[in-house]
């Protein structure tokens, strides 16, 4: 996949519209309550069935944070009440262990994150239980290519503490920075110190973490090129191994928490294009490779070798080298991929709670794949991870004629092959440097789900 070149605005704005981010397909919005757990065992047992079955993936949501950030889109539970730590702990350790059950014993764990909310709520001791249930639950894969990840604010852990995560077998850090302006980030009620982060960075490289990663957000209140320049310097003067610059969807009629932010303070579009170009500039001319989408990594990190020789995925994190596993999700609201579905827990405690009291997993809603589903599924992540898709390829899995099957699609990519956006041409259609901002834009040619009011619920792909 190559590199996006010069910065053309009206092209840009002409294809930034709602859209999904495809970190599936179907998207979240098929989901739907008619899939329950009896639909979730099958889907194990195809999984644990499959002559080579595939690693496992699992997910820890951790929903609690101390104060709110205004921007916040995510299922988090604000409260100063540590003790409910305690109680979700006791009932994540049930969910672990009825869901290790499904899973035969050898399959191995390489890939574990834990998200939130803010994971570190949970203190040390309180990690080191679930660790403890994890290994106990899963066969933990501890060769050189595993990744276990966890999500860090910087506003809630210590050097101290980032040496324990590292005893407990963390190897990637991931900081949530967003931007380091003093008015934006009182803007957004995320107050936290360029000292703040540079002390937990030191002492992760003390800690002897693999990876390091750095999550930004340009389309804030308040923010301006001025100001998001002088975060990037910083971001770029720490040297982070990845940074993923995310554009921040302000949909306060979705999300109570976003009405909270005046709307005055609200950058215009345009603004919000000057400061994706002035992302995707500096830090390509630090060195840094544009992944896709939001991502950046330096040119020795593994998503850009697996990138390289065609090995990236893509799965609810964002991009991964360890995407083709079975994704189990712990906690309330967490998302699974397993076998050909999907699978979302319950998004209340209470509904969570309630489920694992009556012995049952808290599978609330998903989605189970049928044939289309799944060609159209291998077509779009093409597309995201590899900028590029063989027709040939593809009428030898499917059984298909992809130009007569894909021949709505074709017709939809014309204005962007007009565009210099892609090309389609002797069996390959092939993202274009032009192309790479409005990917979204182009895998949407083949959603067979985007029909009359759908757009609406996500948010732009620019």
């Amino acid at each position: 996949m190559s590199q996006p070149h010069a910065f053309d605005r009206a092209l840009v704005s002409k294809y930034d519209f709602p859209g999904p981010r495809y970190t599936s397909y179907p998207t979240a919005p098929q989901f739907h309550e008619a899939f329950a757990m009896d639909d979730y065992r099958l889907a194990t047992k195809a999984s644990n069935a499959d002559p080579l079955p595939k690693p496992l993936s699992v997910y820890v949501h951790i929903p609690f944070c101390k104060s709110l950030c205004h921007y916040c889109a995510c299922n988090k539970i604000i409260t100063q009440k540590t003790e409910k730590a305690a109680e979700y702990l006791d009932y994540l350790k049930r969910e672990i262990a009825m869901q290790a059950e499904l899973f035969k014993a050898d399959r191995r764990l390489t890939q574990l994150h834990l998200g939130g909310g803010t994971p570190t709520y949970f203190t040390n001791a309180q990690l080191a239980e679930l660790m403890v249930a994890l290994r106990q639950a899963f066969r933990f894969d501890t060769r050189g290519a595993h990744e276990f990840s966890v999500e860090v604010d910087p506003r809630t852990v210590t050097p101290e503490r980032l040496h324990a995560l590292r005893r407990l077998g963390f190897n990637r850090l991931s900081f949530g920075v967003q931007d380091f302006d003093p008015d934006v980030q009182a803007a957004v009620n995320r107050i936290q110190s360029e000292s703040q982060v540079c002390s937990l960075v030191e002492a992760a490289r003390e800690a002897d973490f693999d990876s390091l990663s750095v999550d930004l957000i340009y389309g804030l209140p308040l923010q301006n090129v001025e100001s998001f320049d002088a975060t990037l310097a910083k971001v770029i003067d720490i040297r982070p191994n990845r940074i993923a610059a995310y554009s921040y969807a302000h949909l306060p009629s979705m999300f109570k928490s976003q009405r909270l932010i005046r709307p005055e303070h609200m950058p215009p579009p345009e603004r919000k294009l000057e400061l994706l170009e002035l992302t995707i500039q500096r830090l390509t001319a630090a060195g840094y490779v544009y992944i896709g989408m939001d991502h950046f990594a330096l040119p020795d990190d593994e998503l850009v070798l697996a990138r390289e020789n065609g090995t990236l995925q893509r799965n609810f994190q964002g991009y991964s080298t360890h995407a083709d596993c079975d994704l189990i999700g712990l906690g309330v609201s967490a998302i699974g991929k397993v076998a050909d579905s999907y699978s979302q827990n319950a998004k209340e405690l209470s509904q969570y709670y309630g489920r694992l009291d009556a012995g049952r997993l808290p599978v609330k809603r998903g989605y189970r794949l049928h044939d289309d589903d799944c060609l159209r599924r291998d077509v779009i992540m093409a597309l995201m991870c590899h900028g590029h898709l063989d027709m040939a390829h593809f009428e030898r899995r499917y059984q298909i004629d992809f130009t007569d099957y894909f021949a709505e699609s074709l017709e939809q990519l014309a204005g962007h092959v007009a565009d210099g956006l892609v090309t389609v041409r002797d069996g390959l259609v092939t993202l274009l440097p032009q192309g790479q901002l409005m990917l979204r834009s182009v895998a949407m040619a083949f959603d067979a789900y985007l029909g009359e009011g759908q757009r609406g619920l996500f948010s732009r792909t620019v």
